[in-house]
């Protein structure tokens, strides 16, 4: 589609000017972690085609925005999907998007990638009033240190470590809960430039976990097969992918669900520490809804990026009548939500969701039970 060069309040950035804005984004951090290690793999990796806006009146307004904010959009708009940053500290910058009406249309259904928490209660001050805000809560927990003096025990002698090959994306994209917000291209690349680790069966070659580190920085999804959880295998691929990452320059840094204590107990052995909130975002215009009843849960709007990993317009407990007649200011939260996703793909029951779940996006719903 058409890049717009210039929205109401943003530009669009040439390429020659990244540097220097990793630069500005360095005093920033760790708010600015994920934006930072996003232009960081763009410039080193160019996984994939990102377009990055900042204000006019950059770096003196320090708000910086990219499109898309993941790789799969609905009706390949790429303007519906986005990512945000801006450092709380001067969050009243975030109030240029209220009357930016050029890059994003407000009456349309927006997905926001995982944002700083400060920036989505900002943007809700506004949205509120026209629609509703679905939130996925997350932490973003970083390594600054690895802790090489945890001990693992060895692998069984019929499993091993490698690295993951081309043979190895179709499965995992299948396997992948978020698959229809990421592109099976995207993994194809992804093996190809980055670096992601299996544990694999020696007899019969079966990929039993995996993990790659992301377009964004993060180590991002470890999976792993249920028939071989309680194995260690998620903490042992942890390990060694943060260890690649650091040596390639890169800060690991994961999502952890507020009340994902197993994941948090795994990463944080390895010496990851809370670094603060964000959340992933799913934003409904009032009007939108009203002007398409009958229409929301099928193709209108079933290819956009849902909450929170999988192809699930109901994703929490608000009905369609109540989101229909919610008051205004009242975002809902989205808990939890991948079984009853992981369900409705399979049709199988919760309980049996819950068995078979095979996910972290982005670190958010971690193996944590290998210890």
């Amino acid at each position: 589609m058409e890049i717009i060069p210039e929205g109401k309040h943003f530009r669009l950035v040439h390429e020659s000017e990244l540097p220097e804005i990793l630069v500005t984004l360095e005093r920033y951090l760790p708010e600015s972690l994920k934006f930072h290690q996003t232009i960081k793999t763009y410039l080193n990796d160019r996984i994939w085609d990102f377009h990055f806006y900042v204000a006019k009146d950059w770096p003196e307004k320090p708000i910086i925005l990219h499109f898309p904010g993941c790789t799969l959009t609905p009706h390949n708009n790429i303007y519906q999907t986005f990512g945000i940053f801006c450092p709380s500290a001067q969050i009243e910058h975030v109030d240029l998007m209220r009357t930016e009406d050029v890059l994003i249309d407000w009456q349309k259904p927006l997905y926001l990638n995982f944002t700083h928490i400060a920036i989505m209660n900002r943007l809700d001050d506004f949205y509120s009033k026209i629609g509703l805000m679905e939130r996925l809560s997350g932490d973003i927990y970083v390594c600054n240190k690895l802790n090489t003096e945890l001990e693992l025990e060895p692998l069984t002698d019929d499993a091993e470590m490698r690295p993951l090959t081309l043979d190895n994306v179709q499965g995992i994209h299948d396997l992948y809960p978020a698959n229809e917000i990421e592109c099976v291209k995207l993994f194809d690349i992804l093996v190809r430039v980055l670096p992601g680790l299996g544990i694999f069966r020696k007899d019969n070659n079966e990929l039993c976990a995996w993990m790659v580190h992301s377009y964004y920085g993060a180590m991002f999804s470890m999976q792993t097969r249920p028939d071989y959880r309680r194995m260690g295998y998620g903490i042992r691929l942890a390990k060694y992918l943060t260890q690649l990452v650091i040596e390639r320059g890169y800060t690991p840094f994961v999502v952890i669900r507020p009340q994902n204590d197993a994941s948090r107990n795994l990463y944080t052995k390895l010496g990851y520490e809370k670094a603060f909130e964000t959340c992933r975002v799913r934003m409904t215009p009032d009007c939108y809804e009203d002007s398409t009843v009958g229409t929301i849960s099928n193709t209108s709007y079933a290819k956009f990026p849902p909450l929170p990993q999988g192809e699930c317009v109901v994703v929490s407990d608000v009905s369609r009548s109540s989101r229909s007649k919610h008051l205004p200011g009242e975002s809902q939260t989205v808990d939890e939500g991948i079984e009853d996703m992981l369900a409705e793909k399979c049709d199988i029951s919760n309980e049996e969701a819950r068995e078979r779940k095979t996910t972290t996006d982005e670190g958010i719903g971690g193996e944590g039970e290998d210890k």
